[in-house]
């Protein structure tokens, strides 16, 4: 095992169309995408792409739609362990303006208990917080073992405060910072008190603030892709953490700016394509759109 992911599977459904019809209307998209989703499922598939294949512990029904994710996984080579539930989730993503309207069916009833991995291997753990048991023990076991921790705090659940006292790289959204009434600066010092060694809240195209190392904060500005560029940006979040992921373990003597440097060009390069399949890029892909696009300018 390379590394562990853990967190929620969704199959998305992403249109693009001019709005959602209510009551007794229909309307026509004008293209679509069907493909994997979840936070850190789609985290996962991006490391994969990128060149170091994760283990994946996730939610899996035995319905089709459980066993086309299972098919997705396999034609990236991802071991999946089963947490088994009832029904398949589903997301239905609208994006729009650069924004995107999302409606999930979801089923986290999971019927069997966390199970027991061998870690024998393992550079990298990463989390969504969805499966807060096997979030809390697999932080626990990775952090006694020296293992690189990291966490997508997309937004505030059951067992967060607890869950960052075993986290190496806590990456928020700023909508955890709203849900905890706290600004983007109160959230890094909120994850400097949990322990939290690199810190961060995204902020879109406004970037990212965050703390290095020796915790010292700063902003790493977004890349300026144009907005008639921009096709989908649900997903790109979550290949950032697949990339920054990746480039730990695979470049672990390089500072973390330049890992957040490599998942901000991927994260750029996402927003440019729709659904999360096609948004995952090759190393070749980062590379290029590093090139492409300058940093954009931070208001004064």
């Amino acid at each position: 095992m390379h590394a562990l992911f853990v967190g929620q599977t969704y199959i998305d459904v992403t249109f693009l169309a001019d709005e959602i019809p209510t009551g007794d209307e229909k309307t026509v998209a004008r293209d679509y995408a069907i493909s994997f989703g979840g936070n850190a499922v789609t985290a996962a598939f991006a490391c994969a792409k990128l060149g170091i294949v994760p283990d994946l512990l996730t939610s899996i029904a035995d319905d089709w739609l459980g066993r086309m994710f299972i098919d997705m996984a396999a034609k990236y080579g991802i071991s999946v362990h089963h947490r088994k539930v009832a029904e398949s989730s589903l997301s239905f993503i609208m994006p729009r303006g650069g924004k995107r309207a999302i409606v999930r069916c979801r089923d986290d009833h999971y019927l069997h208990p966390v199970p027991p991995l061998n870690l024998e291997g393992c550079r990298g753990l990463h989390l969504d917080g969805h499966q807060t048991d096997a979030a809390m023990h697999y932080a626990r076991a990775c952090r006694e073992a020296g293992i690189l921790t990291s966490l997508d705090g997309g937004g505030l659940r059951s067992n967060t405060h607890e869950l960052l006292e075993f986290i190496d790289v806590a990456i928020v959204a700023e909508r955890l910072c709203e849900q905890m009434n706290l600004s983007p600066s109160e959230m890094l010092g909120y994850l400097k008190s949990r322990g939290v060694k690199i810190g961060g809240v995204t902020l879109g195209e406004r970037g990212l603030v965050w703390y290095d190392e020796k915790g010292h904060e700063g902003t790493l500005p977004a890349l300026a892709v144009p907005s008639e560029a921009v096709v989908d940006t649900n997903g790109a979040g979550d290949i950032f953490h697949g990339a920054y992921v990746y480039s730990a373990m695979a470049r672990p003597e390089l500072p973390w700016r330049e890992h957040f440097i490599f998942a901000r060009a991927a994260s750029a390069y996402a927003i440019q394509h729709l659904g999360n399949e096609a948004s995952i890029p090759t190393l070749q892909d980062v590379t290029r759109t590093q090139e492409q696009f300058a940093e954009r300018r931070l208001a004064a």
